[in-house]
């Protein structure tokens, strides 16, 4: 960055000058400190101006500014600029801000002629809108597709702007007979209904047939969602007579009726099993909290161990209440980490029997875990890989810590 502060001085007396090619001007007073302090304050006023200049500048070139907003602005601080009370570059700042000005009357011009052509595009968009749903209105049997049709024609025409008022509302005019035209021959179409109301009852079979097939499923989440499906279809599909209606609804009902039954029963009793559970694992928390840690570390571990191993066995707990629960149980388990530690240190690895009997029990959680693997019970797997990822960890640490 160039030295503003070269491009001004300070008298003895505080007056503030400027140095431009016209000669120098007086800029301000400044009484507050230093000559130095003086011109930094004035230079922060021109960075000021260079800042704006040069965001003028950018927002004009990335397409981000109206032109005329920045031809106005630029002309304002060009016009400015002679009695601007700032130290700096004046003549190079004038430079860019006459640049600015030609540049921004080109894109203003281009903008107006851009306008122009928009227009002229939306009176020609419009014209086609009109021609379209002149033919529809005339020519189209596909009643809903045109009826559809019309209503897209309508809401882009709302969002078409610039036609000049006459035409636009000649144009209107022609499209609300278009629209109207349509909408007489549709209600005659519809005044004999016999044929679709047939057809409607043939659609509403199969939706009927469909859903007391899926009655049965017992693949929950998919079933469920396809009759949702199903049900929007239902809706969706023409009325058949009063009587056929009346009889397919009350089939389809009670399709859907006899699966959601069925799927909440076998989610209660899921339920029930993971409250079981859970009050099995709050007792043997309870259990591992009450250890007395302290006292006799080892027979705590092997208490742990124990516990450890019932709790991988009491099967699903909900969802909510896994985090809380196992979070108090590491807690114990560091409790009891951190008494064998202590222990161990007392005690030299050679002579220390709680890693043999960790090693076994390591081994025979490899072993129940081949058994799950053999039987394919994808449950017990799981819970044995628990299982021994947990004793693998408390034998890690204590082949470590000894």
């Amino acid at each position: 960055m160039s030295d503003w502060a070269s491009y001004g001085r300070v008298d003895a007396d505080g007056t503030v000058w400027v140095k431009t090619a016209a000669g120098e001007r007086t800029v301000g007073s400044w009484q507050a400190g230093t000559p130095e302090e003086g011109l930094a304050h004035f230079v922060r006023r021109y960075e000021d101006l260079l800042t704006e200049v040069a965001l003028l500048e950018t927002r004009l070139a990335s397409g981000a500014a109206d032109p005329s907003h920045t031809l106005a602005t630029a002309k304002r601080l060009r016009a400015g600029l002679d009695e601007a009370h700032v130290v700096g570059d004046i003549d190079g700042l004038a430079a860019r801000l006459d640049a600015l000005t030609v540049v921004a009357q080109e894109k203003a011009a281009a903008a107006k002629a851009a306008r122009e052509v928009a227009r002229a595009e939306a009176l020609a968009r419009k014209t086609q809108l009109v021609e379209e749903s002149e033919k529809l209105a005339a020519e189209s049997t596909s009643w809903k597709a045109t009826g559809d049709r019309f209503k897209e024609i309508l809401d882009e025409w709302k969002t078409i702007r610039g036609v000049d008022k006459k035409a636009d509302g000649e144009l209107w005019k022609r499209f609300s007979i278009a629209r109207d035209s349509f909408t007489r021959r549709r209600g005659g179409h519809f005044a004999s209904l016999d044929s679709q109301r047939k057809q409607a009852q043939s659609v509403k079979d199969e939706l009927v047939a469909e859903a007391e097939q899926l009655a049965e499923s017992t693949d929950w989440k998919a079933t469920a969602d396809r009759l949702k499906e199903l049900m929007d279809a239902w809706k969706a599909a023409p009325r058949a007579s009063k009587e056929a209606e009346q009889k397919l609804w009350e089939r389809f009902r009670a399709a859907q009726d006899a699966f959601f039954t069925r799927r909440k029963q076998v989610f209660s009793e899921r339920d029930a099993e993971q409250k079981a559970a859970l009050s099995r694992r709050q007792e043997l928390l309870a259990k591992a909290e009450a250890l007395d840690i302290d006292a006799d570390p080892k027979a705590a571990q092997a208490a742990l161990r124990d516990i450890l191993g019932q709790w991988h066995d009491t099967g699903r707990v909900p969802r909510d209440a896994v985090a809380s629960l196992d979070r108090r149980l590491r807690q114990v388990e560091d409790r009891v980490r951190a008494a064998m530690d202590s222990a161990w240190r007392r005690t030299e690895p050679s002579a220390n029997p709680l890693l043999a009997q960790m090693r076994s029990q390591v081994a025979e959680a490899e072993e129940r875990l081949e058994r799950a693997r053999s039987a394919g019970d994808t449950k017990r797997i799981k819970e044995a890989e628990q299982a021994l990822h947990t004793k693998r960890k408390f034998l890690e640490l204590a082949e470590s810590s000894s």
